[in-house]
């Protein structure tokens, strides 16, 4: 695909969803202000019940930090993925025009990804500046223009590892009658050893000394630390190399998935 295809695809995807403007805004506030609220009020009642200022070398407020940050960075890693979910294709018997098409199904599916995601930033930055002024300024003093320039190439990196992570799995339509299963097992499994649900500083040493190897803390947790500057020069580039070694393994396992997926596949549809 010819960069000026790949961009024309993207924007033309970003126009489609800004052609609903009130649902595109109203969607995203409620299930912000919804996941925010419901983390609030959890660690505000287990720090409570503790009795200590300090749990897994948090405070409240960074508390509140690390997961508006995991919240709104996990949103550009993810981006909006119904708007280009590959199973679907395969499931409707739309898949045969790509087949047909002179260009890359997944890199025209990953433009369509990246144009869902463009009105995405925005408002990771006007939720981002809402929530930097109720947690509070102090916390925020870890955030610098370095930090936030590393933070926008990792996220890159993940944005793009989580999308050949999820491609394998939508491959399965091409055998299966449904990959919603497996879909939401993949996300949970990421969630929770990723840094979604629960920072990774409170698991066991072991448990974090493996899940620096594996691909899983890169869509989140790593990210997050970048943003608040608790990760340095070396450490940034061996996290950026672990990042790229997972993209390329799960690349690889696409390239079979598909090329097996493709001598299944009869155009018909369910």
């Amino acid at each position: 695909m010819s960069p000026r295809l790949f961009l024309h695809v993207l924007s033309v995807e970003t126009r489609k969803l800004m052609s609903y403007r009130v649902e595109f805004w109203l969607n995203t506030a409620v299930g912000f202000l919804a996941q925010f609220g419901a983390i609030y009020f959890l660690w505000k009642a287990m720090f409570a019940e503790s009795e200590h200022s300090i749990i897994g070398g948090y405070s409240f407020d960074e508390m509140l930090l690390y997961y508006v940050s995991a919240i709104l960075l996990t949103k550009l890693v993810r981006g909006r993925e119904r708007e280009s979910a590959l199973s679907q294709e395969i499931y409707e018997g739309s898949y045969t025009r790509y087949i047909i098409y002179p260009t890359s199904f997944f890199r025209y599916k990953y433009a369509q990804h990246l144009g869902a995601l463009a009105p995405a930033s925005v408002q990771v930055m006007v939720f981002g500046a809402a929530a930097a002024v109720a947690i509070g300024p102090r916390t925020l003093e870890t955030i610098s223009m370095t930090s936030v320039a590393m933070t926008m190439v990792i996220v890159a990196i993940a944005n793009l590892l989580h999308f050949v992570m999820k491609a394998p799995v939508e491959g399965v339509a091409f055998w299966a009658d449904n990959v919603w299963s497996l879909d939401v097992m993949l996300r949970f499994i990421i969630g929770i050893l990723g840094g979604a649900m629960l920072p990774l500083d409170l698991y066991p040493t072991w448990a974090q000394e493996l899940l620096v190897w594996l691909p899983f803390q890169y869509i989140t947790y790593f990210p997050v630390r970048v943003l608040v500057g608790e990760v340095g020069g070396i450490d940034f580039a061996i996290g950026v190399a672990i990042a790229l070694f997972w993209t390329a393994v799960f690349a690889g396992v696409v390239r079979i998935v598909w090329k097996r997926g493709d001598l299944q596949y009869t155009g018909v549809g369910i």
